[in-house]
């Protein structure tokens, strides 16, 4: 059986400024914007190239429970070239940090930032993924 991670739901506090800042600063696309039911709303967005998006709602239930805005570190974006990545992303204003390589194999170079709740992401550069789609590089 296949399974695809396509959705993951961000915590935030505003769902407004959230969509801004990752539509306009860190470049995602916006899917969809809308109201499942009155008091309830969905935004979801997507990374350049992806096949998995973010999610951020208001007034939708989460069964399993509703985590904190702000709490969730570790979600990880991958780009070909850091350097080019970094420049493009502080030129739409985003406070990002410098790469650090933490080893000299590909995927070893990372930067990071914050959204406005203090989600945090990592940026990892793999340059392979530039001829190589990740299906077929393991």
């Amino acid at each position: 059986m296949d399974m695809t991670l396509e959705v993951i739901p961000l915590p935030v506090s505003d769902i407004d400024r959230a969509k801004a800042f990752y539509v306009d600063q860190v470049g995602f696309r916006c899917d969809v914007d809308r109201e499942l039911m009155p008091g309830s709303r969905i935004v979801q967005l997507t990374p350049p190239g992806s096949g998995c998006s973010i999610v951020l709602s208001q007034g939708v239930p989460i069964p399993t429970g509703t985590p904190a805005p702000g709490t969730y570190h570790g979600l990880q974006l991958v780009v070909t070239d850091i350097k080019a990545a970094r420049d493009e992303l502080t030129g739409r204003g985003l406070d990002v940090s410098e790469p650090v390589s933490f080893g000299p194999d590909d995927g070893g170079t990372f930067m990071h930032f914050t959204d406005p709740d203090g989600n945090g992401w990592a940026v990892q550069e793999y340059r392979r993924r530039a001829t190589v789609p990740l299906r077929d590089a393991l």
